[in-house]
C-alpha cells in the first residue's frame, strides 16, 4: 500500500528567491532559477543538512542544539499572500519581505496541506513539506517599513496563511512557471491531539 496519494491539485511557481548567506534581514533576493541539492537551495541562508535549533522548536530542544534541517525552504501561496495584504489593508506584500524561497499559485488552502506531503515537479524535483511556517516579527518589520502602521498586525492576520517549510527530497532545478503536483499522506489525523 502506498503511503502517499497524488491529488488533483497543482501549483505553478510564480516567484523564486534566495535569502543571502550573509543576510542583513529576512529579505530574499528574486531569482529566475534555483538549483536544489541535498542541503536545499544553493547559496541560500537556510540551506544545510542540519541547523541550530531556534524558537520554532523551543519546546523540544535547547537553543542552538544541532538538528536535522527541515526548514531548507519557505514556500508560500500567491493567493494567501494576497489575502494577508487585504487583511492588512495594503495593496500587496512582496515575497522578498517574507523571506520566501518559493511562491506557488493554484493550490487551495496551501498552508494547511498535511506535513509530509510532497510537492513533485514535472521534472522530478521533489520537496517534502514540514509544518506551517508560523508568522513572526521579521516579515512584520519589513511590511511596517514599507507601510507604516500596517506591519505590526502581520503575525495575527497571517495565521494559517504564512506558508510552510520544506526540505529537498529529490534534487533538481526550479524555474518560474514550473508546475508541481501535491501528494498527501493517506494517514488519518491523530485522534489524541
Amino acid at each position: 500500500m502506498s503511503i502517499l496519494t497524488p491529488t488533483d491539485h497543482y501549483g505553478e511557481v510564480t516567484w523564486l528567491g534566495l535569502v543571502p548567506v550573509e543576510r542583513q534581514n529576512i529579505c530574499a533576493e528574486p531569482v529566475e532559477e534555483m538549483t536544489l541539492n541535498w542541503e536545499g537551495p544553493v547559496g541560500e541562508h537556510h540551506a544545510g543538512l542540519t541547523r541550530p535549533a531556534c524558537v520554532r522548536v523551543r519546546r523540544q530542544y535547547a537553543r542552538d542544539t544541532e538538528i536535522r534541517n527541515v526548514r531548507q525552504l519557505s514556500v508560500l501561496s500567491a493567493e494567501e499572500i494576497a489575502e494577508i495584504a487585504e487583511c492588512l489593508d495594503i495593496p500587496k506584500i512582496k515575497p522578498e519581505w517574507l523571506g520566501a524561497t518559493l511562491i506557488l499559485k493554484g493550490i487551495p488552502d496551501f498552508t494547511l496541506i498535511p506535513p509530509a506531503s510532497r510537492l513533485i515537479f514535472e521534472d522530478g524535483t521533489s520537496l517534502t513539506t514540514d509544518t506551517e511556517n508560523a508568522p513572526c516579527k521579521f516579515p512584520a518589520e519589513q511590511i511596517e517599513a514599507a507601510h507604516p502602521g500596517h506591519g505590526r498586525a502581520f503575525p495575527a492576520k497571517a495565521q494559517h496563511k504564512r506558508g510552510i517549510t520544506a526540505w529537498v527530497e529529490r534534487t533538481g532545478t526550479l524555474k518560474i512557471g514550473a508546475r508541481c503536483r501535491v501528494h498527501i499522506p493517506s494517514q488519518p489525523a491523530w485522534p489524541h491531539a
